[in-house]
């Protein structure tokens, strides 16, 4: 699983945050409570002291340390009874003077091992939500939103299936390759014209998959090359390398509106390198576009398109435009 450097970072000082506001609330009771119950500071300075004292005091003297550590145990349980006891009397709960971690899975430390804990990931899914949410409504679109009654169940459109029967089989591809990501279908393409849907699915899917953990990037092709033109030839933007790693290194890379940016030797450069570097690396990629599959060929060149047609399953779009429809 990839993540994204920028967002990573950003979750973790949110991550941090937190935990050090825990602990100055943890320290703020405990002066707190020593203030009106001095009995409990020197209680647990008996706790944190009893333990050294007595097994120095065993090695000391050559001795099985086990009695000691015995003694120990009783002397510690009657001190952790005083204690709960005092602070039942004020109303708090036994245990509120123990600091213990959020997580008990990483120790609050955010990761196991190597890999990423779920308390840790779980800010990083935030943050990259919030990421998303700058271009997508995350709010309301979502496949439980998905409303097939705004097409056509009578009108094919030149086509065999109705445009309702069509949204139906692309509703129902985009639901599967959201929820069994990344072991479905690695990449889609949808196209069709403006205003049918490709962009509400794609943001579902983003959504879907971001709560999973994984790392989703959704742009739009005319500020992902952009951002490869940047790279290229503007120096100054030092941004522009991180933002091209993040375009082909990401779990999930969804670019919206190909074939609206400015044609040039560039952009059919970039889109290449994109395509045939998340091929290599199977990383998936969902590409929505107002082009017809052919019309990529013809603009983006055959080696492109041959790589797309043998390794996206597309997803074609028809009907009326819904924003159309919505507005009548």
């Amino acid at each position: 699983m990839a993540y994204d450097g920028a967002i990573l970072r950003r979750a973790t000082a949110r991550y941090e945050e937190d935990r050090r506001r825990r602990n100055e609330r943890f320290r703020s009771l405990r002066k707190s409570l020593y203030l009106r119950q001095p009995r409990l500071e020197a209680i647990d300075r008996e706790l944190s002291q009893t333990m050294a004292h007595i097994i120095a005091d065993g090695l000391r003297r050559g001795t099985d340390p086990r009695a000691p550590i015995a003694a120990l145990r009783e002397a510690n349980l009657a001190l952790q009874r005083e204690r709960g006891e005092l602070l039942h009397a004020m109303g708090y709960p036994v245990d509120c003077l123990v600091e213990k971690p959020a997580c008990e899975t990483c120790g609050d430390s955010g990761w196991v091992g190597g890999r990423m804990c779920t308390c840790l990931r779980a800010y990083y899914t935030r943050a990259q939500n919030a990421e998303l949410s700058r271009m997508l409504d995350l709010g309301t679109q979502s496949f439980d939103s998905f409303d097939a009654t705004l097409y056509s169940d009578t009108e094919t459109f030149n086509r065999r299936k109705t445009a309702r029967e069509n949204m139906y089989r692309n509703y129902d591809v985009c639901v599967d390759y959201a929820r069994h990501f990344p072991s479905a279908t690695k990449n889609l393409l949808l196209s069709g014209d403006p205003g049918l849907g490709k962009t509400f699915l794609s943001a579902c899917i983003a959504r879907e998959v971001s709560e999973k953990g994984f790392s989703v990037v959704y742009d739009t092709a005319s500020h992902v090359f952009s951002r490869f033109e940047a790279q290229r030839f503007d120096y100054s933007d030092s941004e522009a390398d991180g933002d091209v790693h993040r375009f082909l290194h990401c779990d999930l890379l969804i670019l919206d509106d190909l074939g609206t940016e400015m044609n040039g030797n560039l952009v059919t450069s970039a889109l290449y390198q994109i395509v045939n570097t998340r091929l290599s690396a199977r990383r998936c990629t969902v590409i929505s576009t107002n082009l017809a599959p052919n019309a990529i060929g013809e603009r983006y060149g055959a080696s492109i398109l041959s790589r797309i047609w043998g390794e996206y399953q597309f997803l074609l779009f028809y009907g009326e435009d819904i924003r159309k429809l919505k507005k009548r």
